[in-house]
């Protein structure tokens, strides 16, 4: 894809999530919105990855999310690219459905390869799968995506310090550095500080990135894989806007898991152009 498909399908990706959450009035759309170009990029241009699914991503890219409460984006993104059928994005958070409101493995829904949701256990997932790379001498990348107020928890620091000790050079973890979070700005609740300047005192290869601007995204993930096999774990400071595409929910924490009513919901398709066609 080209960069104006590119743009097109992320916001055919962001028309996903607000239907979707609208559907069952559940869900977070917030920072859903904001990864839609990270995620339609990394899906749809960088990674290689087989929409036939194995579980073990041998000779494949592997993706990790461990913010899980954004699902909605990585549900779309996942059907579109083939995993399952698209018009299954209708039974998001539905009883007995495999779109959970957090993604889950019990599901066996394609393309989900962990229970993922509470905070703070992505990295070592996604190290596991890293170092399981490297005794299987497969060359292929592992990426994981992680929301800034997620870094609140210990367990990313844990293994923030044990990627760079083993040399983990085939992992590029993505911060969604929105500065807000559940209860408000992330500054508010727990300060971040310099997110940069911390991975880069533990050890990391460190790289910033325009989160809603596709060229960026796609360049700055380009330079994050030429930056593999150097001995460093990458880390992306992704800055994004929370909501971005939906002018009323940009920028406002309260949108973090509140969906649109109806009127709400046609402001917002308003705003998003259709490119692949709704389910």
């Amino acid at each position: 894809m080209n960069m104006s498909s590119l743009s097109q399908t992320a916001s055919q990706v962001r028309r996903d999530i607000v239907r979707m959450v609208h559907g069952v009035q559940s869900g977070h759309p917030g920072g859903s919105l904001g990864c839609a170009d990270f995620l339609t990029a990394l899906y749809f241009k960088v990674m290689k990855h087989n929409p036939a699914f194995n579980m073990e991503g041998k000779g494949e890219d592997v993706f990790v999310l461990s913010n899980g409460h954004i699902s909605p984006v990585f549900y779309s993104v996942l059907a579109r690219t083939g995993y399952f059928p698209v018009k299954e994005l209708a039974s998001f958070r539905k009883l007995n459905t495999r779109l959970q409101g957090h993604p889950a493995t019990h599901e066996h829904l394609p393309g989900v390869r962990i229970a993922s949701g509470s905070l703070g256990q992505g990295m070592s997932v996604a190290l596991g799968i890293a170092k399981a790379k490297k005794i299987d001498n497969d060359p292929q990348l592992v990426y994981s995506l992680h929301g800034d107020g997620e870094l609140q928890e210990g367990q990313i620091w844990e293994a923030v310090m044990f990627a760079a000790h083993h040399k983990m050079d085939n992992l590029i973890s993505t911060i969604d550095w929105n500065g807000q979070q559940i209860d408000g700005p992330t500054d508010k609740v727990i300060s971040l500080g310099n997110i940069r300047t911390k991975f880069e005192a533990f050890g990391w290869e460190t790289l910033e990135m325009k989160g809603n601007d596709m060229d960026d995204v796609i360049a700055v993930l380009e330079q994050a894989k030429a930056l593999t096999g150097k001995g460093k774990p990458i880390a992306i400071m992704m800055h994004t806007t929370m909501g971005k595409g939906v002018d009323f929910m940009e920028n406002d924490h309260n949108w973090h898991g509140v969906a649109p009513n109806d009127e709400q919901l046609a402001k917002a398709l308003a705003q998003l152009p259709e490119s692949l066609g709704d389910y």
